[in-house]
Formats: C-alpha cells, structure tokens, sequence
C-alpha cells in the first residue's frame, strides 16, 4: 500500500478512535491491533503481549509513581500557605508587587511536584482569593496563575519529561537538568511582563503597603526552609550524581511525608487519599505508555516511520522549518489531548525525523514539553484552563484571553531555546563532564 495512503488511513483511524470518547490507551491498542492484523502478516497476539511487557518493566518508571505520590502528599498540605506567606514579604518593593508571588510559588511548587494541573490547584486556592481580596488585577492575577502553572511541566521532577525520556531512552537525569534553566528563564519573562504590566497600568494597582522591617522579612522566609530543602534533597541530589532519579523520587516521597507530618496535615484520610490518586494517575500513564510502544512496533512494521524519515530527509527541509511545523502540529493536537498523550502518540513517527534534522534529543525532549507547555492554556481541552475555571467560574475563552499574554511569552522563550540551544544542554554536559 501507498506510503501516504497508509500514514493518512493510521491518522484517521487514531482520530476516530479519540472521538468515540473511549480511553486514550484503548484508542492506541486499538489502533495497533488493527494495524497488525489487517497490514502485517506478523501475529498481532506474541507481539503486543512482549512490547506490552517491555514497556512496562522500564527502571526509569519507576520514578513516575513516586513523583506524582510526592505531589499528592504536598498538594494536601499547607505548602501554599508557607508559600505565600514567605514570599510575599520580599515581592511589596517589586513592581507588580504580590503578583509575583503567583509566579514564584509556581515554580517553587512545579520544582516539587512535576503536575501543572496540580500547582495550578495548589497555588490558586491560596493566591486567587488575597490577590482578590487586596484589590489587584484580576484578570492579570488569573493570566498569571494560569501561565505559570505550566512551568510543573517543565521545571523537574517533572512527569512528562520522565514519560519522554521512557519513550526515547534518553537519560531522566539529563532531562531533568536541561529543564532548569529554560524554566527559570520563563519565570524571568513571566516577572518582567508583570513589572512592565504594573509600571505602565499604576491606576489598577492596589494602593503600596507599609514597608515591612527587615527582621520581618527574614522570619517570614523561615517558612520557605522545608520546600527549599525538599527541592535541594531531591534535585541536587540528582545533579550531584548521589541518586538516581528513582532513588531521588523515593528521597522526595519520604521528605514529603515528613514535612506533611510536621505541618500538621499527614492524618490516615489524607495519606490514603493522596496513595490513591498516585496510583490512579500513574496506573493512567502506564496504559497509555504500554499502548504507545504497541502501536510504535505496529507502525515500525509497517515502515511509516523509516518512509516518514527519508521523505523528510529527501525534501531538503531547513531544522528550522521543521520545529516550526512540529510547533504548529503540537500546539493544534495539545488543543484536543493531554501533553502525555501527545508526547507518546507522536514519539515514534516525530523521533526518525528529529534524529534525520541532526537534533540533540536531550534538548528535542525540552523543545516539546515547552510547546506541549504552551497547548496547556489554549482552548478548547487545555487542561490549565479547566482547573482555573473551576476554581474562578469564569468562562474557558475568558481565561484562555487572560492567559493570552503568557502564550505569546512562551513563544519567545521557545525563539530563545531554538537560538540558544545551550540552555537547556549546558547543565547536562556540566553534570555529565562531572
């Protein structure tokens, strides 16, 4: 059968599949299956039954579970409260005052967490309602909430870039490092817009508050001691080369239950409720990680994959042209999935193209969880915007158009990563060299 025929009956037969409403997993081993027996004379039974249990016995997942329990326990403590309470001491000098607080505490909550869905939750419940009640913006303090809530995807220990480093083999480690620098540097943009924001709109700001004496300060940051040292204990020792980024996971979890314990929250309902959301989720991702590696090795017999490649590498196509498109491709099918699905329904036919354009994988790995970042706040299934609306009731387009702002700021932080690859590949050489 004709190559594209073939690529063009796969792709809506996935697309079908989706819009019957069944589970992305389903969808997959459906499509697969029928790929197997009706394309390839290869019996679809043995096949499915060892690519199904190679994908499932993978050591680096087993840091999955452990980092989204890690997120369960904290999204069930106090930490937004010592958050905000630590922070916003330090923001009242700054232009945009308290609104940073909502950026800062993203990336501090993403940077132990790995979940946007759940910073978002973690952080809006706290900062929404004082930012509202001390008379800031709140269109601009929901745009924030909802932009830097996608920094859980990208700043580690993050979920999607351990589900992409299973699908690629390529090192956790390394990614999680090389999510560092770009994260910070959205957390850099975000804060500047916010700064320009405020200077050039002083009538929509709340009236300043007394300057706070210094002692003060400090005592409030007492309480950001044990997230900072839950981030250290968990990202440096992965940097450090002490632990894996499964033994970091488990170092994580017990640092968790300990800092929940000693808050006041870890009660028999709370642990419970957050060892069966962890189990929820993470048996969630295995299914559909299981069906993407069935329907990868569906596909690799049919040779889409290997046609795909040298159809690329035949037109000649600038790398440059090609992360565009691949832009455009993810942020439309981020619209209508969830950044998980999208990285595993795309790895095996987006990788021998990337591999052909002679593009580091490590920083291929941060290019798509950005992209993947940016799908999060547009509509209509852009998950961000879900969690937000249930948390404001304002209407799914109102929130994306508060968002809009930080959109566009993600696409100049992608420009930023395409021109300057050294952002998110200088912390892995550094840790490898070491």
């Amino acid at each position: 059968m004709d190559f594209s025929l073939l690529s063009f009956l796969l792709g809506l037969g996935m697309l079908a599949a989706l819009a019957t409403g069944i589970w992305v997993a389903v969808a997959l081993f459906a499509v697969a299956l029928a790929t197997m027996m009706l394309l390839v004379s290869v019996p679809a039974g043995p096949v499915m039954a060892t690519t199904v249990w190679g994908a499932s016995h993978h050591w680096d997942l087993t840091a999955l579970p452990m980092f989204i329990w890690m997120g369960e326990i904290l999204f069930r403590s106090r930490l937004s409260e010592d958050m905000f309470a630590g922070l916003s001491p330090w923001m009242r000098n700054l232009p945009g005052r308290l609104l940073h607080v909502n950026i800062l505490g993203c990336g501090i909550f993403a940077a132990v967490s790995g979940s946007s869905a759940a910073t978002a939750a973690t952080v809006g419940r706290m900062s929404l309602p004082e930012l509202r009640s001390r008379g800031y913006d709140e269109k601009l303090a929901i745009g924030t909430l909802a932009g830097s809530a996608t920094l859980g995807l990208l700043i580690p220990p993050s979920i999607i870039l351990i589900v992409y480093g299973a699908a690629t083999e390529q090192s956790i480690a390394r990614l999680f490092m090389a999510g560092v620098l770009p994260g910070a540097m959205l957390c850099l943009l975000f804060m500047g817009y916010v700064a320009v924001w405020a200077m050039l709109n002083r009538d929509k700001m709340p009236a300043k508050e007394e300057k706070l004496p210094l002692w003060t300060q400090i005592k409030a940051t007492r309480r950001l001691f044990p997230v900072i040292g839950l981030i250290i204990g968990v990202i440096g020792s992965i940097y450090a080369g002490l632990a894996s980024p499964t033994e970091a996971a488990a170092i994580g979890v017990v640092l968790a239950l300990l800092l929940s314990w000693v808050s006041g929250t870890l009660n028999r309902k709370s642990f419970a409720d957050g060892l069966l959301g962890a189990t929820r989720t993470s048996c969630m991702i295995a299914f559909i990680l299981a069906g993407a590696a069935f329907l990868t090795v569906a596909m690799g017999y049919t040779g889409i994959p290997r046609e795909l490649a040298s159809w690329i590498g035949g037109m000649d196509m600038s790398p440059y042209v090609l992360l565009f498109a691949l832009t455009i491709f993810f942020v439309v099918l981020g619209c209508f999935l969830d950044g998980i699905s999208v990285v595993v329904l795309t790895t095996s036919v987006i990788l021998p193209m990337v591999e052909q354009a002679g593009l580091d994988l490590i920083w291929f790995g941060i290019f798509i969880v950005l992209v993947v970042e940016m799908s999060q706040i547009t509509p209509p299934v852009g998950f961000n915007l879900f969690v937000i609306q249930g948390m404001t009731g304002r209407n799914i387009f109102s929130v994306a158009r508060m968002a809009l702002p930080f959109f566009l700021l993600m696409v100049v932080a992608l420009v930023l990563l395409v021109a300057f690859p050294g952002l998110a590949l200088w912390l892995p050489q550094t840790m490898l060299s070491n």
